[in-house]
């Protein structure tokens, strides 16, 4: 089985870094990080030297998901699975782990396309991260944030990422089948997984979706974060996706804003930590207890 410990980082491909600048140091309050490639933007939440990368592309969207495994033994393991399971993978070259700052990473896609690596050995940074607006990100043993994937198929993508992946059933949220352009009266389901303390990690909605991407998630530390980053959504003008409100399976309080990746960032605080030992997956009947208008207010 693959045993992966946690969302370690997120690359995304952007046609203008200038707007990435602006949304994730002015409006997330991401730190700006260094790295080795001049070209892209390296932003820190945490003693990693690099949780988000923005590089230059002619496409706006996600480009990667990265997950930390503990150590080689783990992921020479994982790439036993893989091979058993009959899912190609490549090896990291020399320039992708200098530039990624890990030991060993592999690389594959699941069946939609969407691209996962798997690395252990990342670094981290003897520099404190200190945020521009002195907002603390919960990581540690739950990782970057959670990250919500655009499939097109329920079934085999929650046998594909539990079977094969190795990821945990938390919560199931189930949606008519016409909002994703299937037949009246059909079902379609929303899964969440994970993989560590943190609720969910990855989730998955049976929908395409240009950005390669629904949503990623930032946690911090307290409510009044939450809100002076909804202020400065306001400040600059940023697109917001969903107003403050506090979901019913993993309780996070957060609102959700566009980023330039043509993506969600959901910005929250709160969220539920659970015990695989003592857990029970269920079924929520709504997306939130209050809040979360989708129409972001209008």
């Amino acid at each position: 089985m693959i045993d992966v410990k946690s969302m370690g980082y997120v690359r995304v491909a952007s046609t203008d870094l200038s707007q990435w600048e602006t949304f994730a140091g002015k409006v997330l309050g991401l730190a700006a990080g260094r790295g080795p490639n001049p070209d892209n933007q390296y932003w820190r939440i945490d003693q990693v030297s690099a949780r988000l990368v923005v590089f230059p592309s002619d496409v706006d969207q996600l480009a990667a998901t990265g997950w930390e495994l503990a150590d080689h033994r783990a992921l020479q393991e994982a790439r036993e699975h893989l091979s058993k399971a009959g899912v190609d993978f490549e090896e990291g070259t020399k320039e992708e782990l200098d530039e990624r700052r890990v030991q060993e990473l592999i690389r594959f896609s699941d069946p939609w396309d969407n691209v996962f690596e798997l690395f252990h050995g990342i670094t981290y940074e003897s520099r404190p991260v200190v945020t521009p607006y002195a907002a603390t990100f919960v990581t540690g043993d739950q990782g970057m944030g959670h990250i919500v994937l655009p499939v097109l198929d329920d079934v085999e993508a929650l046998r594909f990422y539990t079977d094969v992946l190795g990821f945990r059933l938390r919560d199931s949220m189930s949606m008519p089948g016409e909002f994703v352009g299937k037949e009246p009266g059909s079902k379609v389901w929303l899964r969440f997984l994970g993989v560590n303390p943190r609720h969910h990690s990855l989730a998955f909605l049976p929908m395409p979706n240009p950005s390669k991407c629904v949503h990623i998630m930032l946690e911090v530390d307290e409510l009044d974060h939450v809100g002076r980053a909804l202020e400065r959504v306001r400040k600059h003008g940023a697109p917001l996706s969903a107003t403050l409100g506090r979901h019913m399976n993993d309780e996070m309080i957060s609102f959700y804003v566009k980023s330039p990746g043509g993506f969600d960032v959901e910005f929250g605080t709160d969220g539920l930590t659970v015990d695989d030992g003592r857990w029970v997956a269920r079924e929520s009947t709504a997306v939130s207890y209050w809040g979360h208008d989708f129409g972001g207010g209008q």
